[in-house]
């Protein structure tokens, strides 16, 4: 008898904004909720004197219902954002002394009025200078979340480093005082790269540096890796940490003083600066993909496509998280015992214009990920047996066996195994000579 278990991921998290304005391209009937476990409704925008502004980012009365609807149909939480890029000053002054109960209350009053389970706090850019009011905040609306039986859900947004000029450990201990006030803290690990002086051509959301240094400098370049390891070493748990996930990237365009006349590759300096934009995935590979152009960076764990012409300004380097990358990301985040990953956003990974079942291809490898490693095939050879299993790359497996289920302890067949993005075999040598019965299960990381 041979029975195999792999163990219910309910621990790794996979939330996902999903902005008011795609809702018309997107709806939300076109959401695969079985591929995430919250979605984050973005966004409400908050006015200096704790007023909210639900129509900037399209938060329709009508696009709230039929998101939240829709969620909870499928059982998953929907939360509110509040805040997104540039929103700074309309926090500071709806978090002063003056606003801050009206401030927290209006919030408190649009989730419950539209059936959100909670509220996402995103807060950008988030300087030392505000990290008391951004304290104040986060205590107010925790205490007012735990109001409610059950209480309601308070997650963040947080920059992967911290603002250009401010402490180099700042953010990190801030956020480490503050965690047991969040259900999850998820690190924007993207826009990690632009055309600055003194830089190189970089990817927009690469998990290592690949121990790539800024010319002329020791300093590395950003990752998801650093900006991990710099919350967890400033204090943060790693099980509070989520990395992003871009369904958008960066086109590096033109330039002058590389190699090649124009920015094509990754790691290439300039005289003259590249320009850059940030399409979605789906117009990336609408506009830009083709199989010959496509890369994998092995060090930076990135995809990226380049447009390489000889001597011509004409050059792109395209950076941009594809499904490799959504699967390497997965296992790293189980790699690094965090809580999970987190996706920037639903719409720009869509892709209306391709047939039923293919409109939501970076989606639907996290999906994957997240129900990797699963079954394939047992079989015996001769008196032994082989197990087949799903594996993702960067992953590591341990394979146990125990002769009684439910089990007290489990003996360990191999561990470390390798992934490699496809099917993992392994044997159990005199596994079925007249041995009681066997139950296996695989670990991972191991």
């Amino acid at each position: 008898m041979v029975g195999v278990s792999f163990p219910v991921r309910a621990d790794l998290w996979s939330t996902a904004y999903y902005a008011g304005w795609k809702q018309s391209t997107m709806p939300a009937s076109n959401i695969d909720f079985t591929a995430v476990s919250h979605v984050i409704h973005f966004s409400v925008v908050p006015n200096s004197n704790g007023s909210l502004n639900s129509s900037a980012n399209s938060l329709t009365i009508g696009n709230s219902s039929d998101v939240v609807s829709r969620g909870h149909a499928a059982g998953r939480k929907v939360l509110v954002c509040v805040g997104g890029a540039g929103s700074q000053t309309g926090f500071q002054g709806a978090a002063s002394a003056a606003n801050l109960s009206t401030f927290v209350t209006n919030l408190v009053n649009f989730m419950v009025a539209r059936s959100y389970d909670g509220i996402d706090l995103d807060w950008e850019p988030l300087p030392s200078a505000d990290f008391s009011q951004y304290t104040n905040l986060v205590n107010a609306l925790r205490t007012a979340l735990n109001g409610f039986a059950p209480a309601k859900l308070l997650t963040a947004a947080v920059g992967a480093y911290p603002v250009y000029g401010d402490s180099a450990t700042g953010q990190y201990t801030m956020f480490a005082a503050l965690q047991a006030k969040f259900d999850q803290i998820n690190v924007m690990t993207y826009d990690l790269s632009g055309a600055y002086s003194g830089w190189v051509t970089w990817f927009n959301a690469p998990l290592y540096n690949g121990g790539l240094q800024f010319p002329g400098t020791s300093r590395f370049v950003p990752s998801t890796d650093e900006a991990v390891s710099n919350f967890i070493a400033g204090g943060v748990a790693p099980g509070k940490l989520g990395i992003g996930i871009a369904f958008y990237g960066y086109v590096w365009s033109g330039g002058t003083g590389t190699s090649t006349g124009g920015a094509a590759l990754p790691r290439q300096s300039w005289t003259s600066a590249p320009t850059t934009t940030a399409p979605s995935y789906d117009a990336i590979m609408t506009t830009y993909y083709q199989p010959s152009l496509y890369h994998w960076d092995t060090n930076a764990q990135a995809a990226y496509l380049s447009l390489d012409n000889l001597n011509s300004a004409n050059d792109k380097f395209i950076s941009y998280d594809d499904e490799h990358a959504c699967q390497a990301k997965v296992s790293y985040a189980r790699n690094r015992s965090l809580g999970g990953v987190m996706i920037w956003e639903l719409g720009s990974g869509y892709r209306p214009g391709q047939p039923a079942g293919q409109r939501d291809p970076v989606l639907q490898a996290v999906k994957q990920s997240l129900a990797t490693p699963r079954i394939v095939n047992v079989q015996s050879t001769n008196q032994d047996l082989q197990l087949d299993f799903t594996s993702l790359p960067l992953a590591r497996y341990r394979i146990q066996w125990t002769s009684n289920f439910p089990a007290s302890a489990w003996q360990t067949l191999t561990s470390n195994v390798p992934g490699t993005n496809g099917t993992l075999h392994i044997t159990d040598p005199g596994a079925i000579t007249g041995a009681p019965a066997r139950f296996y299960r695989v670990q991972t990381p191991p």
